[in-house]
């Protein structure tokens, strides 16, 4: 199994195990959901449980895919529409497939830390609908923007990092 299946794979399944982990805790929301929150965590939005559940899934398994979609969607764009330092090297004819395969990996690994990340924003909001009235944990969400954003910096810096130069020059 190669790095591109293997990381789709991945996401597939992070995928599945996001929006099954969003249907079956949603079951335990009340009728109206507090789902948006403003300074200090209180509760200034709402929605039927069912809207929320839907939305929900909706994002936390439709995002990575479209993720994915787009990653795999090279395959199919003329290269002049690829925006990739040193384009012309990284796509050349005897280079396009490893490329896009690589492409498509990151493509897959950003979906599954995206599904992962809904997953516990949703969590946040399972918790903040337990009291009364309804109150987001600021610090909870705060903690796991910064983690969230401290692996997307990091994803980044590593993609950039392999398209800067091209393999084997300096």
């Amino acid at each position: 199994m190669g790095r591109s299946t293997r990381s789709f794979t991945a996401l597939l399944l992070a995928a599945l195990v996001a929006g099954v982990f969003v249907f079956v805790t949603s079951a335990g929301l009340p009728e109206i959901v507090a789902s948006h929150f403003g300074a200090g965590g209180a509760a200034d939005g709402f929605m039927p449980r069912q809207t929320y559940r839907v939305f929900m899934i909706g994002v936390t398994v439709g995002v990575p895919l479209l993720l994915v979609i787009a990653g795999h969607s090279v395959r199919a764009v003329p290269v002049g529409m690829i925006n990739l330092p040193n384009r012309d090297f990284w796509l050349a004819p005897d280079r396009r497939a490893e490329t896009i395969t690589y492409l498509t990996t990151r493509s897959s690994w950003l979906g599954v830390m995206v599904a992962a990340f809904m997953c516990y924003v949703h969590w946040l909001v399972l918790q903040a609908n337990r009291h009364t009235p309804p109150r987001l944990s600021e610090d909870f969400l705060f903690g796991g923007l910064g983690i969230f954003a401290l692996l997307l910096v990091a994803w980044a810096v590593l993609f950039i990092r392999h398209f800067r130069r091209p393999a084997g020059q300096a």
